[in-house]
C-alpha cells in the first residue's frame, strides 16, 4: 500500500493519497480544489487516481471533489447528517458518485475503506477505517477529518458562530460526546490520521504531529479526559473556542451547493501600477506590515504573503471581487492557488513590488504607535480604542473603554465602529492589528495601527 499526507501549511489541512501497489489505483481524501497536485504526485508515484473521498462538507477550504467528478473521477461523499447536510451539487447529478454512511464500505484495489458516521463537528462527519487487504484483514487505521485530531476533536460550535444557526452548539456537542464514546471503542493500536494539524481554526488545541493513534489521545488529549461525563465534555468543548474567520460560512455554503469548476488555474496577467490606479479595482498588497504602513497605494487591502494570507484575504474580500495583486511575481502561482482554495476565483492581474517600488504617483501610509500613546490619550473623546484579538484574551484583560471585535470578523461589524473618532487598532502584538488597520483605512476610516505588546500597555485593565 502506498500512502501519503499532503499537508498545506497555510490552511494547516491534511490531504491523503493512498494507493494500491498491485493495481495501481488510488484515493485522495480531503482533497483541495486545486487537483492538478494530486495527480502529479501519483503519476510520479506509478498510481492512477480512480477515487475521492471528502469526510463532510468543509468549512474552511473548496473541496476538490466537484473538480474530480469534472474528470469522471467516482467520488464518495455522506448520505448523512438529514436533508439540510447532503452535498446539493451530487444530487440527481450525472456524476460517478456513491453516497456513504455508517456501515457503508468501498473497496481501492486491495485496500477497503469501512465508514463511520461520526457527527458532532458537523451533522454528517464521516470517519473511515483502514484496511491494507494485501497485509491483514483488520484496520490499521482511521481517517477522522475533523472529527479526531491530534491532542483535540473538532470543535461543535461552527453551525451557530459561523454558519449563524442559533442555538446548534450544545445539540452538536452532545451529538460529538456520543462520537467520542464510539471512538473509545477502538482498538487502541489503531493509527489517527487527521484533516488539520495545529494551525487551524477548527479546533482550539490541535498538535503539531502529523498523526497519532487511538490509544494515545484516549490517554493524553484534553477532550478524552474531559469526556467521563456528557455535561462536562460539553462545558470543556465550547469554552475559549476561538472566533471563526468570517469566510467559514461561505465555504459551507459552497461545498454544499457546490463550487464553480475551474478547470484549471486562474492566470492573472502583469500590469503596470499606472494602470492598477487607473480605475476603482480591488487591490491586495502582499508585502509585510512595515512595508505596508509606510507606504501603500490608496483603497489597497494588505493580506501579507505567509501563513495568514488566505484567513485574511478569505474573511476581507468577497467572492465577487476581481483582485489585483501586489506580489513578487515568482508568489502568482502560489498566491493564485492559495486564493481559489478559500473561492476566491477572480484574479485578474498582478503588479509586482518592484514596480511598487519605483512607482512616483500617490501614496498612503498608516501611523504606527504605541501603548504609549494610547495610555495618554484615553480620555480624548475624539478617540476609540479597537482590540482585534481574540475573545478569550480580552477576557482576560483589555484597555477600560475600548471595544472588541476579533480581526478575522471585523469586516462584518464596521458599521459597529464610529467615523467620527480616530480608532487606535490594537491586537497582542500588531500582526492582526495590522490586518485590521488596512481593512479600515480601505474602507475610509481614520486609523492609527498600535506596533507594540499588550504587555506594555501599562494603564489598569478591565
Amino acid at each position: 500500500m502506498y500512502f501519503k499526507q499532503i499537508f498545506d501549511k497555510k490552511l494547516a489541512q491534511y490531504a491523503y493519497l493512498i494507493g494500491c501497489q498491485a493495481t495501481k489505483e488510488a484515493i485522495i481524501i480531503d482533497p483541495m480544489r486545486d487537483i492538478d497536485q494530486y495527480y502529479e504526485l501519483a503519476k510520479s508515484e506509478n498510481l492512477n487516481i480512480v477515487a475521492a473521498a471528502d469526510t463532510h462538507i468543509h468549512a474552511d477550504y473548496v473541496s476538490g471533489l466537484r473538480e474530480f467528478s469534472e474528470d469522471g473521477i467516482k467520488v464518495y461523499a455522506s448520505n448523512e447528517g438529514g436533508d439540510e447536510w447532503q452535498y446539493e451539487w451530487l444530487n440527481g447529478s450525472k456524476y460517478d458518485h456513491k453516497l456513504v454512511g455508517q456501515g457503508s464500505r468501498f473497496d481501492i484495489g486491495n485496500i477497503t475503506f469501512d465508514v463511520l458516521h461520526t457527527p458532532g463537528h458537523t451533522p454528517e462527519s464521516l470517519s473511515f477505517l483502514l484496511t491494507d487487504g494485501a497485509m491483514a484483514n483488520e484496520p490499521m487505521g482511521i481517517l477522522s477529518g475533523d472529527f479526531v485530531f491530534v491532542g483535540d476533536v473538532g470543535r461543535p460550535d461552527l453551525l451557530e458562530t459561523a454558519a449563524g444557526e442559533t442555538g446548534a452548539m450544545k445539540p452538536a456537542a452532545r451529538k460529538l460526546y456520543q462520537s467520542v464514546q464510539q471512538f473509545k471503542n477502538l482498538p487502541e493500536y489503531l493509527q489517527v490520521w487527521p484533516a488539520h494539524g495545529s494551525g487551524s481554526a477548527c479546533g482550539k488545541a490541535m498538535g503539531a504531529v502529523p498523526e497519532s493513534t487511538v490509544g494515545y489521545e484516549l490517554r493524553f488529549s484534553q477532550a478524552f479526559k474531559a469526556s467521563k461525563s456528557e455535561s462536562q465534555f460539553v462545558d470543556y468543548i465550547l469554552e475559549g473556542q476561538p472566533e471563526p474567520p468570517l469566510y467559514f460560512a461561505r465555504m459551507k455554503k459552497v461545498n454544499k451547493e457546490g463550487p464553480a469548476v475551474l478547470g484549471s488555474l486562474p492566470s492573472p496577467r502583469k500590469i503596470s501600477i499606472e494602470e492598477l490606479v487607473s480605475d476603482d479595482k480591488t487591490i491586495v498588497d502582499t508585502r509585510s506590515k512595515e512595508a505596508f504602513m509606510n507606504r501603500h497605494l490608496a483603497g489597497s487591502l494588505m493580506a501579507s504573503f505567509d501563513k495568514n494570507f488566505n484567513t485574511i484575504a478569505g474573511s476581507y474580500l468577497n467572492s465577487d471581487e476581481e483582485i489585483y495583486l501586489i506580489i513578487d511575481e515568482e508568489d502568482v502561482e502560489q498566491a493564485v492557488r492559495d486564493l481559489i482554495r478559500v473561492g476566491l476565483d477572480k484574479i485578474h492581474g498582478y503588479a509586482t513590488i518592484d514596480d511598487l517600488d519605483h512607482w512616483n504617483g500617490r501614496i498612503e501610509e498608516i501611523e504606527a504607535i504605541t501603548f504609549e500613546e494610547i495610555n495618554s490619550r484615553r480620555d480624548d473623546e475624539n478617540v476609540q480604542v479597537l482590540d482585534v484579538r481574540k475573545a478569550t484574551e480580552y477576557a482576560q484583560g483589555h484597555v477600560p473603554g475600548s471595544t472588541h471585535i476579533a480581526h478575522a470578523r471585523l469586516a462584518a461589524h464596521l458599521n459597529e465602529l464610529p467615523r467620527d473618532k480616530e480608532l487606535l487598532v490594537h491586537c497582542a502584538s500588531g500582526q492582526r492589528a495590522s490586518y485590521a488597520s488596512s481593512l479600515l483605512a480601505k474602507e475610509g476610516f481614520r486609523v492609527k495601527w498600535v506596533d507594540d505588546a499588550f504587555s506594555n500597555w501599562k494603564g489598569n485593565q478591565v
